[in-house]
């Protein structure tokens, strides 16, 4: 069979590093990819080249996999912890670069490597699950989902025992996917993937919920929107009976926001906000929006990318003193973005103002409440319909968002109130409570939230 060189070449960019490690390697230790195999035992630098080499040669995918694995099962001395770590690169630099044909190869190794409980496997699946887009039902999108889905399933077991904080990443990611999935008809083969995510889902509430709990706050915002699905609503009504309050209290980590970018787009935002200077935007504004947002079916994506930005990007104080674009000024870009789908543009705000209902400075970050805080704020000035329709919202989100506990949240929303007080993020609620610009019912609502709320532990 002809080899097929795997990735796509590109006449504008620079040869990826990686790419070229493997296909000199390739080129240079191909006759020893054939059987019979030497005996010698290779040194830690032809180790190296070897695992290199044999990569290149399964993702050619010329009829010799299966041979090319066994050479590397035979030689192999650090758990295949180099041969992982090669893997995530390539699904992280590359993935956008490889043919179809060594795509499908990607993912046959993939379960090679859950089957010998391969060292960074687990780096490997979290990778491969940012590489699902979404707001994207092309084909290979649709496929790379259905993919995945039934290899977490098919390899339950196996994960289960050796990388099960990795099911609890899945199940975050599908239900995030699902939710976008439910709203779009007219894809046939996404109702297959729809019905394996369904699956896997149901499963590791049922069989692994201590598992499922791991992801903390965020199940309930991930959750709330599949209660219309069947399969979701006993799990829904059981949470809610029993569980929530404890849910409520358990931050997410950080890492469950990253699953939903894909790298490009993180290395883009935190370009965006760790080098920018406000003012000096625009171009890269138009550039992301044209690379990551075009299409209504992407706006969905700026769910993902708002709570990423609030709970996983923290510049440092040397960013916040600066003339970097703030996080609180691309936030009020892309609700801009979103505003004419209100489906979106509700999901987003509750996004951005999901910690502060369940605020607790001794637990909780004051940078995942401070974008809000201080978009609200500076947009008084010029742009006071801002102010107002998102401490109208906020007003009403704690008001409303689980009426058995509105106790808690209301407590939760004056206390992060309370905490960008002191800890100087505005210098006064007075900015708020006496300013003209904001409506005189509103900062009756805020004033009674908080003396209410005073004792906020």
């Amino acid at each position: 069979m002809e080899k097929e060189k795997p990735f796509v070449a590109s006449l504008h960019e620079v040869e990826n590093q990686l790419e070229l490690s493997l296909r000199q390697a390739f080129a240079s230790l191909e006759p020893k990819l054939q059987p019979p195999f030497s005996l010698d035992i290779p040194d830690p630098q032809e180790f190296l080249e070897l695992n290199r080499a044999i990569l290149y040669a399964v993702l050619c995918n010329y009829g010799y996999s299966t041979t090319h694995i066994k050479h590397l099962h035979a030689l192999v001395t650090d758990g295949y912890a180099f041969f992982t770590s090669l893997l995530v690169g390539v699904v992280v630099e590359l993935y956008g670069k490889l043919v179809d044909s060594a795509k499908v190869q990607l993912l046959w190794l993939t379960k090679e490597m859950i089957d010998v409980s391969s060292v960074g496997l687990e780096d490997l699946l979290v990778s491969l699950l940012r590489r699902i887009g979404c707001g994207d039902y092309g084909e290979q999108n649709v496929w790379l989902c259905y993919e995945l889905v039934s290899l977490f399933l098919d390899k339950w077991g196996c994960l289960l025992e050796d990388a099960p904080l990795v099911l609890t990443s899945a199940l975050y990611s599908f239900l995030r996917l699902l939710a976008d999935h439910c709203r779009v008809s007219g894809v046939p083969k996404l109702e297959n993937v729809k019905r394996l995510e369904i699956k896997f889902c149901v499963k590791m509430f049922r069989e692994q919920m201590h598992l499922s709990l791991k992801i903390g706050r965020d199940l309930v915002r991930l959750l709330q929107d599949l209660v219309h699905i069947s399969e979701f609503k006993d799990i829904w009504n059981d949470l809610v009976c029993s569980e929530v309050s404890q849910i409520y209290q358990l931050k997410t980590s950080g890492r469950y926001f990253l699953l939903r970018i894909a790298p490009e787009m993180e290395t883009q935002l935190r370009f965006l906000l760790g080098n920018v200077k406000l003012g000096s935007q625009k171009r890269h504004q138009i550039w992301f929006l044209k690379k990551f947002l075009l299409g209504p079916e992407k706006e969905t994506l700026l769910i993902d990318i708002v709570r990423f930005i609030c709970c996983a990007v923290h510049p440092t104080n040397e960013i916040i003193r600066s003339e970097i674009m703030p996080r609180w000024a691309v936030i009020g870009w892309f609700l801009e973005l979103c505003k004419q789908n209100h489906h979106v543009e509700g999901r987003v705000k509750l996004a951005l103002f999901y910690d502060w209902l369940f605020f607790d400075e001794r637990v909780d970050s004051i940078m995942n409440v401070e974008p809000a805080a201080l978009l609200m704020l500076w947009s008084i000035p010029q742009y006071p319909h801002i102010t107002h329709f998102l401490l109208e919202f906020l007003l009403h989100l704690a008001d409303t968002y689980d009426i058995a506990r509105r106790d808690m949240m209301m407590r939760g929303v004056a206390s992060a109130f309370r905490e960008i007080e002191r800890k100087g993020v505005v210098q006064s609620l007075d900015m708020f409570l006496s300013n003209p610009e904001i409506a005189t019912d509103l900062k009756k609502k805020l004033a009674n939230l908080l003396s209410c709320h005073q004792d906020i532990n």
